[in-house]
């Protein structure tokens, strides 16, 4: 109301109103005038900041989700449940897949708290090792979380496996409705793989090694079973959600390292699978849709290219076009990217061409196609920051969660942020 006063009174001086200021001297009211506009200044710098103002002042905070710890502490997922609370996955055990202790952990963050509940078990296994987790939060609330279930301790005689809970909030394990496996039966892919193989080798620079024979001549065999083509499938990146309702689940498998996608048309209950990916070396899909229906899916280097490996898709995810690379390094590590309600995008990755110390969040404003604003989550010269899960919270905030290395054991960190801060 003050502030209102003076902005009154300035105007008044400034155009000659008949007041009582008015019958001083010209040289006294000019001072009076000047008097006024140094309070008004003054005010203006004590009033709150408008929601404008707060807007533009960047917002970052990051802290461990539990102490670092002896064990291996891998691969997580992030979800916001419906009552704005978050809820992280990763597994936790004496090793990967070879070691059978190997079990599916979780904390949560309930709303406005800066820490995390004890971790508790949200799936183990008995005798089997649980591995990469990824998590989904439906338009019903429901919260899915899926993972594989390593049979033979080898990647490739994984199955991909998802619990969904009805009423997911709360403290603790959530209670699981519904516990399912994910059989994926694709079309034979065997002479398709074969063809983009083969021309894959011719266009190599350099010759092949021994191991890279021996590798390729084993998928060549290992390409017309179909054992092969159906097991070993696994999760890595969150679901994705299109307009129409289809939920697309990103898979990938080591037996060839390529990807596909499990695609669900009726909100879940029923999963089958595209046409594959068929870039060699190309693995960890996080897929991410354009304003004109384009489906991006930006991919892990398992090869020998040292970038981040992209295909597209027309319609809405069935069938992929070629894999190609962007100019984005990639030392063999896991990325992922998510649409911003704003329409930007955010890619998080090791940008590096080898080692996983360097962590950066990149944002591109014209939907993937340049990115020109990046900012390093992290950035040392000793250390593991890797297997990054994004999402945005309904606050419009950007959450990343990831595998934390160091010498004094491992855990998961939250970071949490807008975007003025990475710019």
């Amino acid at each position: 109301m003050l502030v209102t006063g003076l902005r009154l009174i300035v105007g008044k001086l400034s155009v000659g109103e008949k007041t009582n200021v008015e019958r001083v001297s010209m040289e006294a009211r000019h001072r009076l005038r000047i008097v006024v506009l140094t309070i008004f200044a003054l005010l203006c710098r004590l009033q709150p900041a408008s929601s404008a103002d707060a807007q533009t002042n960047p917002t970052f905070s990051s802290e461990l989700i539990f102490p670092l710890n002896e064990q291996h502490n891998h691969a997580p997922g992030i979800a916001e449940l419906s009552d704005g609370s978050l809820l992280v996955s990763w597994y936790r055990g004496s090793g990967e897949r070879r070691a059978d202790d190997v079990m599916v952990l979780g904390a949560r963050q309930q709303p406005n708290s800066q820490s995390w509940s004890q971790p508790f078990v949200m799936v183990d296994t008995p005798g089997f090792p649980d591995c990469n987790t990824c998590l989904m939060t439906d338009e019903k609330g429901r919260l899915w979380l899926f993972w594989p279930v390593i049979i033979a301790n080898t990647w490739e005689s994984c199955i991909t496996r998802f619990r969904v809970s009805d009423q997911p909030t709360g403290d603790g394990c959530p209670v699981w409705n519904r516990d399912s496996m994910m059989l994926m039966k694709p079309d034979d892919f065997q002479e398709d793989a074969l063809n983009e193989l083969d021309r894959m080798i011719a266009g190599m620079k350099e010759p092949l090694t021994e191991r890279q024979q021996a590798v390729i001549k084993q998928a060549k065999e290992r390409l017309g079973d179909k054992l092969y083509q159906r097991l070993g499938w696994q999760p890595r990146c969150k679901p994705t959600v299109l307009p129409s309702g289809r939920i697309l689940l990103p898979l990938y498998t080591d037996t060839f390292s390529i990807s596909i996608m499990a695609v669900s048309d009726d909100h879940g209950e029923s999963w089958y699978a595209s046409k594959p990916l068929l870039g060699f070396g190309a693995i960890q899909p996080a897929v991410v849709r354009r304003n004109d229906g384009t489906l991006v899916a930006m991919m892990r280097e398992n090869g020998y290219t040292g970038h981040i490996r992209i295909s597209e898709s027309k319609d809405d995810g069935i069938s992929w076009g070629s894999v190609d690379t962007m100019e984005l390094p990639n030392p063999g590590s896991g990325l992922d990217a998510v649409r911003l309600q704003n329409g930007h995008w955010a890619l998080v990755c090791n940008d590096t061409t080898e080692g996983r110390n360097r962590l950066t969040v990149l944002v591109s404003t014209d939907e993937g196609r340049s990115w020109n604003r990046s900012r390093h989550l992290e950035n040392q010269p000793e250390g593991s920051f890797h297997y990054p899960a994004i999402m945005q919270s309904k606050d419009g905030l950007i959450h990343v969660v990831y595998s934390y290395f160091s010498e004094g054991g491992k855990s998961m960190k939250h970071a949490k942020f807008d975007e003025n801060w990475v710019q």
